[in-house]
Parts: structure tokens; C-alpha cells; sequence
């Protein structure tokens, strides 16, 4: 941080950012926008920041880290407000709402988008290629802040996590460079990148492979809660024989539109029909009666898997017994217990320090319950508490992302996210 660095208010603020060269919106408290633009999706993340500054560019961008870094506040990135988990009190909130660039290079099966962009534009614009990005859950999730957690999204066992397809990034730096991270360049600060999230810089440019899937077969389909344990007990050694195309999850829920509780059995195969109804027969058989819901086959864009709220995430080794026992009996909370391993697990040379990769399962559920066994490990992108950030790394990897930490923002300006400590 700069030695002329002020306690500043949000009229100095504003000044520093007009002579750092900012371009863009600028809201302060009582205007019209300024409410609307601080929002959060997370209810419970109230900011109140001097400013909301609106970023048309990457020079916005580095001129808003430029201003904060000279007038000693603290600064937040928000693009969708998915990702927002802490508030931006007193300082500013950069907003990269408005760079939605996406741009599809087909012959290289490579995406470039701006921090801005959603998977829905990413999705529309691919599907005339026959192609795949290694989406999320939901088309209005940001690509930006969802690759730099890692991204588990229903190609993953398949494919991997989202960031383990990133091949570019630029970013900028704690001190307002703009800088090119690759295997090639910086690549230190390419690896931590790539489940790191945004502790290392703000990105402005990210590229990304795509995958040549256009249709798969996918759906979910409901089944009396009455065999949820027993249904649980089938998929722990169902899971065991099943390929990597074929991405599953367990949900303890409710017949949509109605009261009635049910076990919803989530499925996605990148194959055809035929053997993915083969596979599924074993659980289906075990599941007993459909109450509700199909498998159909359509494309990759049009698969919306949803998800449940984590306010409860753990991963699991085995999915044992007592553990079983516990959930099934849970009658009002949503519980979701999904399949990961495949190629999350094992990852290509240098990959990034995405934490956990070999679980086999995780357990979300949408409240907190006692006396669940819990392995105390989370995910980045799941992450309710920012505060356990260092939960979501093996031991190795959250050391060398202290080192990288170092290297790059050792004063911890990009502070007001899932932090990790210099």
C-alpha cells in the first residue's frame, strides 16, 4: 500500500478513481443505483461500500485497484453477486457486471470471456458448434468467479473441474498491472488462479477449453422417500461400476409443486440413451415405483440440473452406514449426496490447487444438523463461512498459495473473499 495512503472518504475515493482514469458508473450512497448495484444474490451479505464502481474495462479495472491500493481502502469484485459472501463496508465495490464478452475460437475448442459473462451466454454460443463448456448448475451463474473455485459441474467426472480447463488468464494485480498468466507466463500465479479464486488479482480475460458434447441423456426423477436409506446403501456400491460419463446425485427432497417428500435420483450422461438407461437399472430397481419425472435426451445447453444450498457441505470418503442412517431420517431438510471421483480426481500435469480431489462423495444439505459425522473439509464454491477458507486446500497446496500470496498482494488488498493469507 502506498506511504501517501488516507483514510478516505467517498468523495476522495471518487476523485482517485476520475484521476486514475476510470471510465465507468459510479455510485455513492443516496443515488438511485447505488442500492440496486450493491446487492448481493446471499440475503444475509449487506455491503456498504463508499462507492460502487462500474467497470466498462480492464483499464477501469486497474484504475479502481490503482485508487483503493492510494487511499488505503479495501476492495471487493462483484460481477453476478453469486460468489459475494463478504460485505465491501468502507471501501469499493468494483463491479464487472458490464463486461460480458464471449468469444468462441470452434477449431481450437477454446471459450474467451470477460469477467462479466454468464454460462448462459457461454452455453447459447457454443451450441451451434457442438460443444460443451464445463458449466455450472444454473445459466446465471458467473463463469469468472465459478472457474476460479474450482467448478464442479455435471461434465465434471468426465472432464474435470472447470479450472482445470483454463489455459489464459489475464489479470490484474494487487498494484494495477495487467499481467498474462499461462503455463508459459507467470505461471505460478496461472496455477494459483485456478482454484485460488480471487485472492491473487482481479481477472479480466479468461479462456477455457470446450468439450465435444452436444446432447446428453439427462433428468431427474422422483421415488418414494420410504427406500431413501436403502436407496443410499445401493448408490455407495452402485457408484463403484459406473464410467465417467455418467454423473449422478441422490437428493432427499420434495415432489415439485406438492408437499410429499421424495428421493429424487439426478442424472446426466454424456452417451447414448440406450446405455444410460442400462447403467441406471440396478438403483432405478432398487429406487422401486417413479413417482414423478423423466430421463430424456437433449442437449447439453438445455440440461438445467439445479442445486441445493450448502449450508451444510462435507465430503465423504465412503458414504457409511451411520451417516445413512442420520440424513434418511431427516424430515425437513433437503439433503444431497453426489458422485464425484472420475476426472476430478486425477487431473493432468500442473494442475491447479482445486482441494479434495479425492473424495468420492460430497454432502450437501440445506440447514446445519447435529451430531452428523463431518470430515471438516469444503469447497471453495460451496463455501458458506469465508472465514474456513483453508478448509477448502490439502495442507500443500494452501502453503504454496501463501507463497503465491506473497509474491503477488503480500499487503492482502484482495482481502474480501474467501481469503487466504499472505
Amino acid at each position: 500500500m502506498s506511504t501517501q495512503a488516507v483514510v478516505a472518504g467517498a468523495r476522495d475515493v471518487v476523485a482517485g478513481l476520475l484521476g486514475a482514469g476510470f471510465n465507468g458508473a459510479v455510485r455513492l450512497p443516496g443515488e438511485a443505483e447505488y442500492d440496486e448495484q450493491r446487492r448481493s444474490v446471499i440475503p444475509s451479505v449487506d455491503s456498504r461500500p463508499l462507492v460502487v464502481a462500474e467497470a466498462y474495462g480492464r483499464t477501469d479495472v486497474q484504475a479502481a485497484v490503482r485508487t483503493a491500493r492510494e487511499y488505503g481502502v479495501p476492495i471487493a469484485v462483484q460481477a453476478t453477486g453469486h460468489g459475494t459472501r463478504v460485505p465491501a463496508d468502507g471501501g469499493i465495490l468494483l463491479k464487472t457486471t458490464s463486461m460480458t464478452t464471449v468469444l468462441i475460437d470452434p477449431e481450437r475448442r477454446i471459450a474467451k470471456v470477460a469477467p462479466g459473462a454468464r454460462w448462459g451466454a457461454v452455453l447459447d454460443a457454443v451450441r451451434q458448434f457442438g460443444l460443451a463448456p464445463l458449466s455450472g448448475s444454473h445459466r446465471d451463474v458467473g463463469v469468472t468467479g465459478y472457474t476460479l473455485g474450482g467448478g464442479v459441474g455435471w461434465l465434471a467426472r468426465r472432464y474435470g473441474f472447470a479450472a482445470d480447463s483454463v489455459v489464459r488468464a489475464e489479470v490484474v494485480t494487487a498494484d494495477g498491472r495487467l499481467v498474462t498468466a499461462s503455463a508459459e507466463q507467470h505461471p505460478d500465479l496461472f496455477w494459483a488462479i485456478r482454484g485460488g479464486t480471487g485472492n491473487f488479482g482481479v481477472v479480466t480475460s479468461l479462456e477455457f477449453r470446450l468439450y465435444p458434447v452436444r446432447e446428453v441423456h439427462a433428468g431427474i426423477v422422483y421415488y418414494g422417500i420410504d427406500r431413501a436409506a436403502a436407496i443410499l446403501r445401493r448408490y455407495r456400491d452402485w457408484t463403484a461400476t459406473i464410467p465417467n460419463e455418467l454423473s449422478t446425485a441422490v437428493v432427499l427432497t420434495r415432489v415439485p409443486g406438492t408437499e410429499q417428500r421424495a428421493v429424487a435420483i439426478k442424472v446426466l450422461y454424456a452417451g447414448p440413451a440406450e446405455l444410460a438407461e442400462h447403467l441406471l437399472k440396478p438403483l432405478f430397481a432398487t429406487a422401486g415405483p417413479r413417482l414423478a419425472g423423466e430421463l430424456r435426451t437433449i442437449e447439453y445447453a438445455d440440461a438445467a440440473m439445479g442445486g441445493t444450498p450448502a449450508r451444510h457441505l462435507d465430503f465423504l470418503d465412503t458414504l457409511t452406514d451411520e451417516v445413512i442412517d442420520v440424513v434418511a431420517e431427516l424430515e425437513d431438510a433437503t439433503v444431497e449426496v453426489r458422485h464425484w471421483d472420475g476426472a476430478m480426481a486425477h487431473p493432468g500435469p500442473g494442475a491447479g490447487p482445486v482441494g479434495h480431489r479425492a473424495a468420492a462423495y460430497s454432502l450437501i444439505i440445506d440447514r446445519e444438523v447435529a451430531d452428523l459425522p463431518c470430515s471438516g473439509r469444503t469447497f471453495v464454491n460451496f463455501l458458506g463461512d469465508p472465514g474456513r477458507a483453508d478448509t477448502a486446500y490439502d495442507p500443500k497446496d494452501l502453503r504454496r498459495l501463501r507463497e503465491v500470496k506473497r509474491a503477488y498482494d503480500p499487503a492482502n488488498l484482495f482481502h474480501l473473499n474467501a481469503n487466504i493469507r499472505p
